[in-house]
């Protein structure tokens, strides 16, 4: 038990966990609230480390009573608003795994992050619909419906949940299934944060242990035409081959690939399920272009990760997107101009196939209809959140015509209520906020956004 008797920090009374509570002062706070996302940071007057759902319990249930409320992060990959005050319940030592190889599903507790799922479910040549981060958080990335590097194929990864153990706002702990709480289990598969806190979620896992994939790069005077191109490609392939594209000038320095060094880099990254030989027919039109690297190849799933090569140390940054119905010519400009090249990574993933599909169970993923979903990112280094802002709202403005509305998952930083809004339909925010009403009346895990 953790009775937090050693804080000299005044006014509330002692909270008992399995897992430490902290306050501003005592050793280990500012570790328990910062995450992946270092440009905002949570302020709470107590961080729980919890370690089982009984502490998940306890710290809402003890925010309820003294009017405080309460914030949640596991990774903080997907951090935007830091929250003032109130308790922050950190899940991050929540580490429960299960495989059950004959159902092929997972059952993780909120603290697994995809790499340990990734390998747990190898050993059975099965594979999670994750994203393209391996330390990204389980719950996090589901709730927010889930944008995978195999969606075309499998769809979004929360199409493919079939339950949530949740603590919602009264301190119960909830199993929630299609049958059980459906208005409950269809707004947790897409509607992101805000519900309650997320102890464990099981998922769906697919039959799968290699598929060819990697990367193929294009440079510098090469780009404009090779990206376009790559918007020709992407108008005739079959549902087996997801793809996206990052653009971005690398620095000169030794921890970028010798070849990208100090240069304006397009790369195509690609996962397809099919026989390498097909997977290689397919590519060879992006191929005949001339690549300055290509490393397609067939993979274990384990190294999936490699395909995209995301950063795996904490930094600060701040981004916004766009889903679109297509990439216009006349949109290339801004996307590979002078300001993008110079402060922004710009990325272009398509979609449709299975992720335009409703699943069977529907949820509150928002606008399918999309076919890409065009991201700007920049790490504040050199720019601030306000110069970052004023680039991503440039390098995006052409797509006005053909915008649909935002990822959910894809928006990095804290843009506010109206920009979360913008993730979901009318009809979709209306049935989430009557969700979000039913279940937190009092606004304990914060004003809804919907």
């Amino acid at each position: 038990m953790n009775e937090n008797r050693t804080s000299t920090s005044p006014v509330l009374p002692l909270l008992d966990t399995r897992g430490p509570v902290l306050r501003p002062g005592d050793t280990g706070y500012d570790e328990e609230r910062q995450g992946f996302q270092t440009a905002y940071a949570h302020r709470p007057v107590l961080a729980v480390g919890a370690e089982h759902a009984d502490d998940v319990r306890a710290a809402v249930r003890y925010a309820a009573a003294h009017g405080l409320g309460v914030a949640v992060q596991s990774t903080g990959h997907g951090l935007a608003a830091a929250s003032d005050g109130g308790v922050l319940v950190s899940t991050g030592r929540m580490k429960g795994l299960r495989i059950d190889p004959a159902a092929r599903t997972a059952r993780a507790e909120a603290g697994v992050v995809w790499a340990e799922v990734i390998e747990a479910a190898a050993a059975h040549g099965l594979a999670p619909l994750n994203g393209s981060a391996p330390g990204v958080g389980v719950v996090g990335y589901l709730t927010g419906g889930g944008l995978g590097i195999l969606g075309r194929q499998f769809g979004y990864a929360a199409d493919r949940v079939r339950s949530f153990d949740l603590v919602t706002a009264d301190g119960a702990l909830r199993h929630v299934t299609a049958d059980s709480e459906p208005e409950l289990f269809w707004a947790l598969r897409g509607g992101g944060a805000g519900f309650g806190v997320v102890t464990a979620v099981e998922f769906d896992l697919v039959p799968l242990a290699e598929l060819y994939g990697g990367v193929l790069a294009f440079a510098d005077e090469q780009v404009p035409g090779a990206l376009a191109a790559y918007l020709r490609w992407t108008a005739d392939l079959p549902e087996a081959l997801t793809s996206s594209v990052a653009l971005m000038t690398w620095p000169d320095a030794p921890f970028a690939p010798e070849a990208y060094r100090g240069r304006y880099v397009m790369a195509v990254r690609v996962a397809f399920t099919g026989s390498a030989a097909e997977g290689a027919r397919l590519v060879a039109p992006l191929r005949e272009l001339g690549p300055l690297f290509d490393d397609l190849r067939v993979l274990p799933y384990t190294e999936s990760h490699t395909i995209h090569s995301d950063p795996p140390h904490p930094h600060p940054y701040d981004g916004d997107n766009a889903l679109v119905t297509a990439v216009p010519e006349e949109a290339l400009g801004a996307l590979t101009g002078e300001g993008a090249r110079a402060g922004a990574v710009v990325q272009i993933k398509h979609l449709g196939g299975a992720m335009g599909r409703e699943p069977q169970v529907p949820n509150a993923v928002g606008f399918r209809g999309a076919r890409y979903l065009v991201s700007v990112l920049s790490g504040l280094f050199e720019l601030d959140r306000s110069g970052a802002r004023a680039l991503h709202a440039d390098v995006l403005a052409p797509l006005a015509g053909v915008r649909l509305g935002r990822n959910r998952n894809h928006l990095f930083g804290d843009h506010g209520e109206l920009v979360v809004r913008d993730a979901y339909e009318g009809g979709v925010l209306r049935r989430l906020g009557a969700v979000r009403l039913a279940y937190d009346p009092r606004g304990v895990f914060g004003p809804s956004a919907f």
